[in-house]
């Protein structure tokens, strides 16, 4: 019994780090769901149909900020070679960089679309630096892109967040994104790397199909 009780004790947290990326990806789901809802406030529809490569970060702390530890985990997905639909999503991880969040708020959900070849390129590699390795602007927020400015006309990466409620373009330089072998290994049951992934036609998992089904909702038409 006492052998059973420890068994217990010690399975309980790996099976709740295990189910990490899974509870994710409903995340993920439920943040790009609220804010695509969001009257005349979610990103430009035309951006969005546009975009080679999304990425969402859901419940980013800004105590990690604080302490300069890791600012958060996510996913993301590609448009297919066909030019028609979204990959399987690959997970990311960001850290470091220079950030104008608020000590204190609750949490911070972020969005990023990447706008050209070059951006996403450099976004399916290991590692890569926002503004050092690719252009990174604030994305303009309603449902026209009507007022981009010139500077995000030609980023390679437009970002939003929401904080507290709020959204709004978000201009974040110096943070890095890496792949996460781990994670994708969960999903995937080997450690596939995120280029692998979006463009060797992966098979997408049950656990993301949400997601990808939501992505092809609010942007399936053909670019």
């Amino acid at each position: 019994m006492r052998l059973t009780m420890l068994a217990a004790l010690v399975l309980t947290p790996l099976l709740a780090k295990d189910n990490e990326p899974v509870n994710r990806l409903n995340e993920a789901v439920a943040v790009f769901s609220e804010i695509m809802a969001a009257p005349d406030k979610g990103i430009p529809q035309d951006l969005l149909e546009n975009a080679h490569c999304i990425v969402i970060v859901p419940d980013l702390k800004t105590a990690a900020f604080v302490f300069g530890g890791k600012y958060g985990k996510g996913y993301l997905s590609c448009r297919n070679k066909s030019g028609t639909g979204w990959s399987a999503p690959g997970t990311v991880r960001i850290e470091g960089g220079s950030v104008g969040f608020q000590i204190g708020g609750s949490s911070t959900d972020l969005i990023m679309l990447v706008m050209s070849e070059r951006g996403a390129d450099k976004l399916l590699s290991s590692k890569f630096t926002l503004g050092a390795e690719g252009s990174v602007a604030a994305g303009p927020v309603g449902r026209t892109a009507t007022a981009q400015t010139d500077a995000q006309m030609h980023a390679d990466i437009l970002l939003w967040s929401r904080t507290q409620g709020l959204f709004a373009g978000l201009a974040l330089e110096g943070a890095t994104l890496r792949q996460d072998l781990d994670d994708n290994a969960t999903l995937y049951g080997k450690k596939l790397k995120n280029r692998d992934i979006v463009t060797k036609g992966v098979r997408t998992p049950q656990a993301a199909a949400k997601l990808i089904a939501l992505l092809n909702r609010y942007s399936a038409r053909e670019r």
